[in-house]
């Protein structure tokens, strides 16, 4: 079985949306980060972001057309940038998607088939967003899948717990960060 940790929607336009959060799943995510490195596991870093005008948002697309709206996303964006705190490495991959799930409208398949990789590590914002459609995709595709619940975050505490306790554990090990750590 080979692992890739996936860091997903860690840019600054979506973590102010959980600032109250931001430090200690900061705290969280450094850790899960160095234990992959120090297994020389591949770390794919996952954002969203658009073309200049943003021509990928269909004004049909409900939650897509009021971003466009409200914040610029270009790919060259302040918003769209992954934070400084966890920014990626040499080595690390930087895969850019066009919807909510990290496979929508990105090469994230072919980089993980390339890399011969069956099992996807998620951490990510929002847990009702990325992380749910993630999996659901992935799990859809034939990957095992491993969701780190404390490297995750959501601006409803509510949701992400019945996501963490009762959804995900359908289609994925749901296990905290020190467990993870210490284990895989």
């Amino acid at each position: 079985m080979r692992s890739a940790l996936l860091v997903m929607d860690l840019q600054n336009g979506i973590v102010a949306r959980v600032a109250d959060q931001a430090e200690t799943l900061f705290d969280t995510l450094e850790g899960v980060i160095a234990a992959a490195r120090e297994r020389e596991m591949p770390i794919i870093f996952v954002r969203v972001a658009f073309r200049p005008g943003a021509p990928e948002v269909s004004s049909r697309n409900q939650s897509f057309s009021a971003l466009k709206s409200a914040q610029p996303m270009d790919e060259t964006s302040e918003s769209t940038q992954i934070h400084p705190r966890l920014a990626p490495r040499q080595g690390d991959v930087l895969v850019t998607k066009r919807r909510v799930s990290a496979f929508a409208g990105s090469d994230l398949d072919v980089v993980l088939r390339s890399l011969e990789v069956d099992h996807l590590v998620l951490t990510g914002i929002a847990t009702s967003g990325v992380v749910l459609s993630t999996t659901r995709q992935a799990a859809d595709l034939d990957y095992r899948l491993t969701i780190v619940s404390d490297a995750c975050a959501d601006a409803d505490p509510e949701v992400h717990r019945v996501l963490i306790e009762k959804v995900f554990p359908r289609q994925a090990t749901v296990v905290g960060s020190i467990d993870w750590i210490a284990n895989s």
